[in-house]
């Protein structure tokens, strides 16, 4: 290997390790929500399925918006910029706090949505029991991812890390202890599932900001200056990145959150299977997720410090990468998902008999389309990386629900296959419209990079053409 691409490939595992270990934390966040939605019984699984989609897909949206820090931090961090780096952390924050209230405020009145949808008015219920609590994690959300991308993108992604497994360790021993009615403590159900993950959420966010405060490694960008005055100019530079990434988001969990109600319309039984399933295929997808973001912050770095070919390497290491990562993940599926499924649910337990049977019929599924979504999330933080995420996002717009989306549904209602039919409509949609985003995301990298390589003309053959 050249001596080049070995630094890369050094430079990009260093950077990615930390990030896709915090998003691995996070997903055990979710994965313990799961687990003691489960000790509470099949229907509140359902139930907590539900909520956990529908907050999913609000919450992702919102994330995507405050990617934009990170990306922008990592080219300013690049340029040198050090007073631009905090100007545009500190208006990060402000972001996320505005996207925070907006969000919370939908998902408390999102029950007449969910009955619109045909949701049973039990799960409807108790989905609404659990985001009554868990939409005051959203602040907190917010808070941390920006202050994520901040220290990620100017090299320092171990504190995320620590944090990280911190918040996810404390989420599962809180949850248990109420669940189990430790210390006397009072049998919330899903609310206090909800009340756990925001109080666990918001102290990671105070954790990484006092970090960020007072550690001497941050004391170029003094986050506190200013803070109370947010800037309209880096407001809408966030906005102007966040927002088509946002959209992307959106429209790729949209396809998700679609499944979850197509099965809710079919039973408990079978949104409880697809709950097990989509946590699972989460799980994996963190690993891209994770490498994607370190793709998104090595490219900017060089992006913004003028080194067009490193950028240009970093990104199809990282494509590489992450195809080889979702290949191992599709196997795991396709070969043991009763071992997977296990890990949710008793399998031996004749109670869950019908819901283990289904979900691991679904996992099966979906070792279908795992390498193209690992890959074109990574397409998408490269081109990212290059500050351009409106090409993520009509590209996604278009293989997803041009594509994925009609495909899906006609294959699982027309047809009446059932639970079956609807994994194989979204396996088929995500199979055709994310190998669809995985080609076009990776030429758009390729065509970027080219273009931005290519020698400017001299003034006297710009005036002969």
């Amino acid at each position: 290997m050249p001596h080049a691409l070995r630094d890369e490939f050094s430079a990009l595992l260093r950077l990615a390790g930390p990030l896709i270990a915090a998003q691995l934390a996070h997903v055990l966040m979710v994965f313990t929500d799961t687990l003691m939605m489960g000790l509470l019984g099949p229907a509140a699984l359902a139930s907590g399925g539900l909520g956990a989609a529908s907050y999913s897909f609000v919450s992702i949206f919102c994330v995507g918006v405050i990617a934009a820090v990170g990306n922008l931090v990592a080219i300013r961090h690049g340029a040198g910029d050090a007073a631009g780096v905090a100007r545009l952390t500190q208006n990060g924050l402000w972001l996320g706090w505005g996207l925070a209230l907006l969000a919370g405020l939908g998902l408390w009145h999102l029950r007449p949505a969910l009955l619109y949808f045909g949701q049973a008015p039990d799960s409807v219920a108790g989905a609404m029991q659990f985001l009554a609590t868990l939409v005051f994690a959203l602040p907190g959300y917010m808070s941390f991812m920006a202050l994520r991308g901040f220290t990620a993108a100017i090299g320092r992604p171990g504190p995320v890390m620590a944090i990280s497994i911190g918040g996810a360790l404390a989420n599962f021993v809180l949850n248990y202890a109420l669940i189990e009615g430790w210390f006397g403590l009072p049998h919330l159900g899903l609310a206090g599932i909800g009340l756990v993950t925001a109080l666990v959420m918001n102290a990671m966010a105070l954790l990484l900001a006092g970090h960020a405060l007072r550690h001497p490694a941050y004391a170029a960008y003094p986050l506190w200056r200013g803070l109370l005055r947010p800037r309209w100019s880096e407001l809408q530079e966030l906005l102007r990145l966040g927002l088509p990434i946002g959209g992307t988001y959106a429209v790729e969990s949209g396809l998700f959150a679609f499944a979850a109600l197509c099965m809710g319309a079919l039973g408990s039984r079978e949104l409880a299977a697809h709950q097990i399933a989509i946590m699972s295929v989460y799980v994996a997808f963190m690993v891209p997720v994770g490498l994607s973001y370190a793709v998104t912050f090595r490219i900017g770095q060089h992006f913004g410090a003028g080194r067009l070919r490193e950028a240009q390497r970093a990104g199809r290491l990282g494509i590489g990468l992450g195809a080889a990562c979702m290949l191992g993940f599709a196997g795991v599926f396709w070969l043991a998902p009763e071992w997977v499924v296990g890990l949710f649910l008793d399998r031996f337990d004749p109670a869950y008999r019908e819901v283990v049977d289904l979900a691991v019929g679904l996992l099966a599924i979906a070792a279908w389309f795992e390498l193209f979504d690992g890959v074109q999330t990574i397409a998408m933080g490269a081109i990212r990386g290059l500050k351009d995420a409106k090409t993520t996002f009509v590209v996604g717009l278009g293989c997803y629900w041009a594509i994925g989306a009609p495909l899906a549904w006609t294959l699982a209602f027309p047809l009446g296959w059932g639970a079956q039919g609807v994994w194989w409509g979204l396996a088929g949609g995500l199979a055709g419209g994310l190998a669809c985003a995985a080609v076009g995301l990776s030429l758009g990298f390729e065509w970027k990079t080219a273009r931005l390589l290519r020698p400017p003309r001299a003034a006297g053959d710009a005036c002969l053409s």
